[in-house]
């Protein structure tokens, strides 16, 4: 039976691993359910196998033991049912199409009506309004990383995959996006998994925060951001925000501790 995707999913990672070609261990055994319908982030030093768990996630690699159970399905069964969307750091648009061009082809391939003005709104509210029919080799990166989110966000999806979604744009515009695209997945109920490397970004965009540690990724922490949403810029300045942020920065601290040979080893 396939998944139901009538409601946002919980995503369950059970004994899951990965080791590539060469015995290099990417993602160590690890046991871990993402709440539905809430926002986690993944955070953790470069490297370490963040992308790695969203690409097990969406069923774009396969685990090398353990498995991965969207609303108890295999994620082959979430992607029959467009219920799964990615935005990853490369926004791979197609050259050949438009930003408006290449959001409506999600739709169409996720056998979803085209709604023009629905798409421009979307559009505008990523901050393209302007560029709807621009390609993609004549915007900025940030801007084609923009893009790329609303491409994500177009066919509502229950499971929405973000890695590093806005590590391609300006300070300015990552604000913003910080404040309005959320609103768009928590209206929806929408299960989130976000990559990320900023600790503030972490604490404001998430309900939970899972800290990993280098490569091999192992669970150095996991913490529950309990702060009121809507998130207006003001939570930032909270005592609660900055002992979040101080928790999280600590346990990359205590990950790369763990992970660093010691001089005596070397």
């Amino acid at each position: 039976m396939g998944p139901d995707m009538t409601a946002p999913p919980a995503v369950g990672c059970f004994g899951l691993s990965k080791t590539f070609g060469g015995g290099m261990e990417a993602v160590r055994p690890f046991d871990l359910v993402f709440d539905a319908g809430k926002t986690t982030a993944l955070v953790g030093p470069s490297g370490c196998g963040k992308s790695t768990i969203l690409r097990l996630i969406a069923g774009l690699e396969d685990p090398s033991a353990g498995r991965v159970e969207i609303a108890g399905a295999p994620p082959s069964e979430t992607l029959k049912s467009a219920g799964l969307s990615i935005a990853f750091q490369d926004p791979s648009l197609l050259p050949w199409r438009t930003v408006r061009g290449n959001i409506e082809l999600a739709l169409r391939l996720a056998r979803q009506p085209v709604d023009r003005s629905a798409v421009d709104q979307l559009v505008a509210l990523v901050g393209l309004d302007g560029f709807a029919d621009t390609r993609p080799a004549e915007l900025s990166g940030g801007m084609r990383q923009r893009a790329a989110i609303a491409r994500a966000l177009a066919t509502g999806p229950q499971l929405l995959l973000l890695d590093e979604p806005f590590g391609a744009v300006d300070e300015l515009t990552r604000h913003q996006l910080t404040q309005d695209l959320p609103r768009i997945w928590e209206a929806r109920g929408t299960t989130a998994l976000l990559v990320t490397h900023s600790v503030s970004e972490a604490v404001m965009l998430s309900d939970r925060i899972v800290v990993l540690s280098p490569r091999p990724a192992e669970v150095v922490d996991d913490i529950s951001v309990h702060l009121p949403r809507p998130r207006e810029p003001g939570v930032a300045r909270l005592p609660d925000f900055a002992a979040l942020a101080d928790r999280v920065s600590e346990a990359l601290a205590r990950g790369m501790a763990a992970g660093r040979p010691s001089l005596a080893a070397q």
